[in-house]
């Protein structure tokens, strides 16, 4: 036989293989219906978008064998209480932002964005292949619960304020709406940290219970309508330079799952995640320019500002780490792989994207 022949025959036969393969491994599997509850409203349609995503690929590759079904916040739980509803059973899973759960313990920011921590692709990268996965999920199974990679906001922006901020002074007295380890950075500085859901953000800034807010970005910004109410917009979230989302799953359901279905969802998360991603990157400057448009006054941190913010951070993170060890196992883990990382990346990306930048037709 010729070898292009042969070349036509296995390759054939191959995708024969695998489109009587697939159905057959799920025709074998159980069928399970879990639930699973986000923190974010319906509106966030990228936040909450991407639970369904997940939800949906799990389906499709299990022949509807496997079925998951989302729950916005306050539909089972409230948006903070995801964790606690997958530590206890009330549903398998849940997704989330670890950080919302720092009260419980400081450890739970790095499933999240520690402030100054690594941007987008560092923070996944250590996630995936730097050891932060294995270690995480270490913890996490203090709380009964195992984590997936299930989306990535990218850089956030450092949020609204009624008034220009020009000065740590200014800082002093604030009410800041800003979760986790980052409102105790803010604390340091002046401000007084409120920790409210995403829904509850826009009553309190209009009713004057709190004076600034940090959410997302522009995309979901304009959909909490916060502009309207608190028009001075900054960047960047030094607290949020890349913030993982985590799939929260119930560790006894987790060990449970065939590894057939651990393995399609915890590649149903890497699609959720490239796709939060992608999405972002489209929706978030057309919504800069339309809020930009509507009133929104643009502002970066100023200098003073950054160098303050800075120290907090780096202060805190000691204080924490001396008394916590697995908080400070983490911090070195984290530490040790994004310097390196942006090691690398200041020698060709950094230089490339600020003159691609400058050149821009915005």
């Amino acid at each position: 036989m010729k070898r292009r022949d042969f070349i036509k025959v296995t390759g054939i036969g191959a995708a024969a293989a695998a489109s009587v393969a697939a159905p057959a491994i799920a025709q074998s599997m159980p069928e399970l219906k879990w639930r699973m509850t986000t923190s974010w409203p319906k509106s966030l349609d990228t936040l909450h978008g991407a639970a369904e995503v997940m939800a949906k690929v799990v389906g499709e590759a299990t022949d509807n064998k496997f079925q998951i079904q989302t729950f916005a916040a306050g539909e089972i739980v409230p948006g903070l209480q995801v964790l606690d509803a997958v530590q206890n059973g009330t549903v398998e899973m849940g997704h989330t932002a670890s950080y919302y759960y720092f009260g419980k313990d400081a450890t739970f920011t790095f499933g999240s964005s520690i402030p100054f921590g690594p941007n987008a692709r560092l923070n996944q990268a250590w996630y995936m292949l730097g050891g932060g996965k294995e270690l995480l999920n270490e913890f996490y199974k203090n709380y009964n619960v195992t984590s997936l990679l299930a989306g990535n906001t990218t850089c956030q922006m450092g949020g609204w304020f009624r008034k220009e901020i020009n000065t740590v002074a200014d800082l002093e007295g604030l009410k800041f709406r800003i979760g986790g380890f980052a409102g105790r950075v803010m604390q340091k500085l002046g401000c007084v940290p409120q920790q409210l859901a995403g829904g509850d953000i826009y009553p309190a800034l209009e009713k004057g219970t709190i004076d600034a807010a940090e959410w997302v970005g522009p995309y979901d910004d304009e959909k909490l309508g916060l502009y309207k109410v608190a028009p001075h917009y900054y960047y960047p979230g030094w607290w949020e330079g890349g913030p993982m989302l985590l799939a929260m799953i119930n560790l006894d359901k987790w060990n449970a799952l065939p590894k057939y279905y651990q393995n399609i969802l915890e590649q149903a998360g890497h699609l959720a995640n490239n796709w939060m991603m992608a999405k972002y990157d489209t929706v978030n400057p057309t919504a800069l320019k339309k809020l930009l448009a509507g009133g929104a006054k643009l502002h970066g941190f100023s200098q003073p500002i950054m160098e303050a913010s800075f120290k907090a951070a780096r202060e805190l993170h000691a204080e924490v780490a001396a008394t916590n060890p697995n908080f400070k196992k983490l911090l070195d883990s984290l530490t040790a792989y994004s310097s390196t990382g942006y090691q690398w990346i200041q020698v060709a990306e950094v230089g490339y994207d600020n003159f691609m930048a400058r050149h821009a037709q915005i």
